[in-house]
């Protein structure tokens, strides 16, 4: 029988399973708990604070009731709401304990069976939750530690990066459909580093008409830039002596494209560093390599598996 499946969840709670509801919320919790048959032991609610003091007085208060009644497995089952059940996850992993995630749908759905009435309450919801569990409707999340905790915020900060990335280009696009839709004729990439280099000196149509194909080709030849000479920058001043964008509010459409281009480049920057630092923890993860070495996985690949699994 395989370990995840529903029925093997049910046979491991047994008459020796304390279950332990969790309403999670930002800084209070509430936690009700439960034997097998779901008989509740505790007369009302526990009420704690997203602290130490207040983890250390759900763990008391578990211990008080798995002594009491005889009971040597406790299960804690909580809703994976948003960020809020990170810390108090780990600190029950780091205390022997594996506690379970239940899917917020099947919540809201078994309490509309109860009592017809969906909406959230931090007493009624600890209950359904332990109910939940008791069915083995669970599933185990993965809490990593060390090197690997490292790897998933790695990853996670590098997902967040290039979101806002993509929303940066995303805008970029939008003031060039606005005020130099042409230039995706001359670069099919709007991030093109020839191209950038241009923008930050020469923002609009008439500041590049204004700069000329000398001085485009000069821009390119200070920078050392290889892939782009004067035939490019012709076609670039032609194609801003035929544009159609809009040329009102010229100063504050200078000013908005910097910023975005800053912006750009500091997330770029940003990518780098993160992925620099991602390849040296993954380093450190025996046989890494020859996840590595397998034709097509790259490094983004390889950190967001190990990130997850």
């Amino acid at each position: 029988m395989k370990y995840n499946t529903q029925n093997a969840k049910i046979k491991s709670i047994t008459e020796k399973t304390l279950i332990v509801g969790i309403d999670v919320g930002s800084e209070t919790h509430f936690a009700r708990a439960f034997d097998w048959r779901n008989y509740e032991y505790s007369k009302k609610p526990l009420e704690f604070s997203n602290t130490e003091a207040g983890f250390m007085t759900l763990k008391a208060w578990m211990a008080d009731f798995a002594e009491k009644y005889g009971k040597n497995v406790v299960i804690p089952g909580m809703e994976p709401t948003g960020h809020y059940w990170f810390n108090l996850g780990a600190y029950l992993q780091d205390n022997g304990m594996k506690p379970v995630h239940v899917n917020p749908h099947h919540v809201k759905k078994s309490k509309e069976l109860d009592d017809n009435n969906p909406n959230k309450n931090d007493r009624k919801d600890p209950k359904t939750i332990a109910a939940l569990v008791n069915e083995g409707r669970f599933s185990y999340p993965y809490i990593p530690t060390g090197i690997y905790a490292e790897i998933r915020s790695l990853s996670n900060l590098r997902l967040q990066t290039q979101e806002e990335i993509t929303r940066i280009k995303n805008r970029i696009a939008r003031w060039f459909s606005i005020y130099f839709p042409e230039i995706k004729d001359v670069y099919r990439n709007p991030d093109s580093v020839s191209g950038l280099m241009i923008l930050k000196e020469a923002p609009l149509p008439q500041d590049i008409v204004k700069l000329g194909v000398d001085g485009i080709n000069k821009i390119w030849r200070d920078a050392k830039l290889r892939a782009a000479g004067l035939k490019r920058a012709k076609t670039l001043v032609t194609a801003a002596e035929h544009s159609i964008g809009s040329q009102e509010a010229p100063d504050s459409a200078r000013i908005e494209l910097k910023n975005l281009l800053n912006d750009y480049e500091i997330y770029k920057n940003r990518e780098e560093d993160l992925m620099s630092l991602t390849e040296e923890k993954l380093s450190e993860i025996p046989h890494i390599d020859k996840l590595l070495e397998i034709k097509g996985v790259g490094l983004k690949t390889v950190s967001g598996f190990v990130a997850e699994v």
